[in-house]
């Protein structure tokens, strides 16, 4: 085990921040910030991805109630083809980190990039698998990127955004092909750009 990190799971007012939405073709990226209450531990916190839909939402409504602060920040599609999608992806933490009240007094980050940030942070690879504050963000950033593509889902009809949440399927590929892009679809990513 990595003990950097670990001495610093010891300080009070630690951040987790993840994000989600780095791969899909549409829909904005969606990352949380959640500060743990030492005092309250919530149990059966993994990565996001290793959790079914309704196991994450119950973990997500958990993490609201029990975390000591909660934040969820994004970047916008415009942002992401303005930007490119990993300093979008850095904004959107950076957004929700500076949304948490109280200030986090340190931040771990999962990945290997940390976005500027008011307090000291570190990048934590495969952060979401060993630190329960990355992983609780990771929850937290996933049902609600995932509830906001169910939503838009509705506005956008034919794409099958519900099932694929905006991701690269044969599914979602097709429907561009027959319907176009909508202004939800980002068009720095190769395939919607070759439908331009």
């Amino acid at each position: 085990m990595n003990t950097d990190w670990t001495l610093t799971l010891q300080q009070e007012r630690l951040a987790g921040l993840d994000e989600v939405g780095r791969g899909p073709l549409a829909g904005p990226v969606v990352a949380a910030a959640v500060i743990l209450d030492p005092a309250n531990p919530i149990a059966g916190l993994l990565d996001s991805k290793r959790l079914s839909e309704s196991r994450r939402e119950q973990l997500a409504a958990q993490i609201r109630e029990q975390a000591l602060a909660w934040a969820v920040g994004r970047a916008e599609v415009a942002e992401i083809d303005r930007l490119n999608i990993l300093q979008a992806s850095l904004l959107a933490m950076q957004r929700a980190a500076a949304a948490l009240d109280p200030a986090p007094l340190e931040a771990l980050v999962d990945g290997n990039r940390c976005p500027e940030l008011a307090c000291p942070a570190r990048a934590v690879v495969k952060g979401d698998d060993c630190v329960p504050a990355i992983m609780a963000a990771s929850i937290l950033a996933k049902v609600s990127r995932d509830q906001e593509m169910v939503a838009l889902a509705e506005t956008y009809p034919g794409y099958g955004l519900e099932n694929h949440k905006g991701y690269p399927t044969k599914a979602h590929i097709a429907a561009l092909q027959n319907l176009g892009i909508t202004e939800i679809h980002r068009r720095s990513f190769g395939p919607v750009r070759k439908l331009l």
